[in-house]
């Protein structure tokens, strides 16, 4: 009695010991997370560290640890002048810049028409996201025959409509990256779509009606209305489609192997064939790490707008 008016006079709270149920509540959770986390450390952070260290070394694997040597800046320094990575380099990032603008400005058109003018809207959801949840390597496979320049229906087709002389795609250094790119759109359209479609379900009806009313055709109300409500979806498309972009490498390793000589070898599958083909872990560790700058810096780009757009919605 005397700790509960000594407690009620002063405002002194007694410390209760959590009950058996908080206790194993907090065990079992703990327990859960912990399996996430040592499968985060061993899988993800390790090899992360690891590869950082062995950017700065020379390592012959054979011998084990024993065969790290530490010779610093040079692997990075060799990058500057190696002409292969520079294409690669390159190649991702015209594979970059032309993939997100083409996927997202097609994904927006058939997202609006998909949304407003189109019966049966639930199966072709269905059938434009098949691309994207199809295993990458069966889809390469199919474009490999589409693309054949002989027997290819593409080139079939061409050559039907009066063109004799069709583009040989995957054989010829011109238009290989094309391929790849052609391939990319067509199999990220399907996610796209469904982004936008989800954006566009929150656009308020009463805007197009009061657009109707004011009498607004469909190009002023799909450029003043769609387009502005969008933004954020939009800039979250254009983020997340550029760093999978810089991440391309099934298409290049199924169907072209990097060429015809280099012309459609990129970033990930350069260090790929550093790797696992040449043996020359460190060089690749040193590329790794560049792509992974690239990556985070879009990441923080993406963060940054994305966390500012936060903050000016709620102070509107």
């Amino acid at each position: 009695m005397s700790n509960i008016f000594v407690s009620s006079v002063f405002g002194i709270k007694s410390k209760k010991k959590p009950s058996t149920l908080v206790r194993n509540e907090n065990f079992f959770g703990f327990a859960f997370l912990s399996i996430n986390f040592v499968g985060y450390v061993i899988f993800r952070l390790v090899p992360i560290l690891l590869a950082l260290v062995l950017s700065f070394s020379k390592w012959n694997f054979i011998q084990g640890v024993r065969g790290i040597k530490i010779i610093g800046l040079d692997h990075y320094k060799n990058l500057l002048t190696d002409p292969i990575f520079i294409v690669s380099l390159i190649n991702t990032i015209v594979y970059a810049i032309a993939l997100v603008p083409i996927s997202i400005f097609l994904a927006l058109i058939l997202g609006v028409i998909l949304n407003e003018y189109v019966f049966g809207k639930g199966l072709l959801r269905l059938a434009f996201y098949i691309p994207y949840v199809s295993s990458m390597v069966a889809v390469s496979m199919v474009w490999m025959i589409l693309f054949l320049p002989s027997y290819g229906p593409i080139n079939n087709f061409f050559r039907t409509i009066g063109i004799t002389d069709p583009p040989r795609w995957l054989n010829s250094s011109n238009t290989s990256l094309l391929s790849i790119i052609i391939v990319g759109v067509w199999q990220s359209l399907g996610y796209n779509i469904i982004i936008v479609l989800a954006g566009l379900q929150g656009i308020s009806r009463s805007l197009y009606e009061s657009a109707d009313i004011d009498g607004a055709n469909i190009i002023q109300k799909f450029f003043r209305i769609t387009v502005p409500s969008l933004s954020s979806t939009m800039f979250f498309l254009v983020m997340i489609c550029f760093i999978r972009s810089f991440q391309v490498f099934t298409p290049v390793q199924v169907m072209t192997q990097g060429g015809p000589g280099n012309s459609s070898s990129v970033l990930v599958y350069y260090i790929y064939r550093t790797a696992f083909l040449h043996n020359n872990i460190g060089y690749a560790s040193a590329m790794s790490w560049v792509l992974f700058l690239l990556v985070f810096v879009f990441t923080v780009m993406r963060n940054f707008v994305m966390d500012r757009n936060k903050k000016s919605k709620k102070e509107d």
